[in-house]
């Protein structure tokens, strides 16, 4: 999603003009939210950050603030808006400012939760594919929900499964678990699940990690621990702000045997982090030829995967995983923006992880690590 001076591309390719006789009639949150994001870079100590809290805050208001404000409702309804900052948004839509310049990169490419919603409305079958979400946290890191209240939120859902994917121990300051942890959690886990069977709910929570990778693409965890998992994730948590081309520290962590989802490719947070750049193209050919996962990290700030990049990993044919990344038991609904994503990229469905039945789920998993097995196995230096 590009702007320019006048004009910004709407969510169906429709130009939504900045400078018109009402703002009122087409700024969609996405617009609230960059005017948000300059207002607190005019403004400083506290007015700042409760301009930028606003700003981020948009992309969940499940309601355009144009809708409101025709209804006659208060903006105070969304998250983060006070009646001050409401002062300013009304002003804002009498009389719609200039904005001078595109968006900057570090808030650009990033889609609302109401136009989500608008889009997946377009095509109601689309997102009833998905069988489940393959990354949040519980209390066992930085979650604050325990499995068992994350499994709860996931059967409103009527998923099929979700991935567990606490941080691992080189993530200190996430509280990462270490591989007794992680064993600890398996247990419970196990217990969970047959206590779900036995209540006759269809959802298997998957034991997993979000373990985390250093520059060379190798992970913090036994190759021991991880083979007792379910699915591995594994993302990169440091190093993030390089602006060297990062292609060979991907295809490093492709080609580690023990993961089959990269999550959060690029590392990016709106307005705070711009994330790592690589030749997209060579990753996600490395990745269809090892068959392994790249995610979509569905958390607002995130949205990593972005629309730009999925449409290229569409033409290599990649796989794709969804996850939200939840710390919480409600954040599940986040999942609404990486459905929306691959839907406005034109991912086929095939190509979804999260689209798959958990039997078909399990033995692409097991294909993937069988491959990486026989691949460590011939590269592994012969002792003599």
């Amino acid at each position: 999603m590009q702007a320019d001076s006048d004009v910004r591309r709407g969510l169906f390719g429709k130009p939504l003009k900045f400078q018109s006789e009402s703002i009122l009639k087409c700024a969609p949150n996405t617009q609230v939210a960059e005017l948000l994001a300059r207002q607190a870079e005019r403004e400083s100590s506290f007015l700042s950050r409760a301009f930028r809290r606003a700003a981020r805050s948009a992309f969940l208001w499940p309601e355009e603030v144009a809708e409101l404000v025709s209804q006659n409702r208060s903006l105070t309804e969304l998250r983060a808006i006070g009646p001050f900052i409401e002062r300013q948004i009304r002003r804002w839509l009498d009389k719609p400012p200039r904005l001078s310049g595109r968006t900057p990169a570090i808030r650009r490419d990033f889609i609302s939760l109401a136009e989500a919603r608008q889009l997946l409305a377009t095509k109601p079958e689309w997102a009833k594919n998905l069988r489940g979400d393959l990354q949040m946290h519980s209390r066992w890191s930085d979650g604050s929900g325990t499995v068992a209240e994350m499994a709860d939120a996931a059967t409103e859902r009527s998923y099929e499964y979700i991935g567990i994917t606490d941080h691992s121990k080189g993530l200190k300051i996430a509280g990462g678990i270490d591989e007794r942890a992680l064993e600890k959690q398996g247990a419970k886990i196990a217990k969970l699940n047959a206590v779900l069977r036995k209540s006759r709910r269809k959802l298997v929570v998957l034991r997993s990690v979000e373990m985390n990778l250093n520059r060379c693409g190798e992970g913090d965890m036994s190759p021991e621990s991880l083979s007792a998992l379910d699915v591995v994730l594994a993302s990169f948590h440091s190093s993030l702000r390089i602006v060297e081309d990062q292609t060979e520290r991907y295809l490093a962590a492709l080609r580690n045997p023990h993961i089959q989802i990269l999550g959060h490719p690029r590392g990016r947070i709106y307005n705070f982090r711009i994330g790592l750049s690589a030749d997209w193209p060579r990753v996600f050919a490395e990745a269809t030829q090892l068959d392994k996962a790249l995610e979509v990290d569905c958390y607002p700030d995130r949205q990593d995967l972005n629309v730009a990049l999925l449409k290229t990993a569409r033409k290599y044919g990649t796989r794709i995983s969804l996850g939200t990344d939840a710390h919480h038991p409600w954040q599940l609904e986040f999942i609404e923006l990486g459905l929306a994503a691959i839907l406005w990229a034109k991912v086929p469905p095939e190509r979804v992880v999260n689209f798959m039945p958990i039997d078909q789920l399990r033995s692409w998993i097991q294909a993937v690590r069988i491959r990486g097995a026989a691949t460590n196995n011939a590269v592994r230096p012969i002792l003599v």
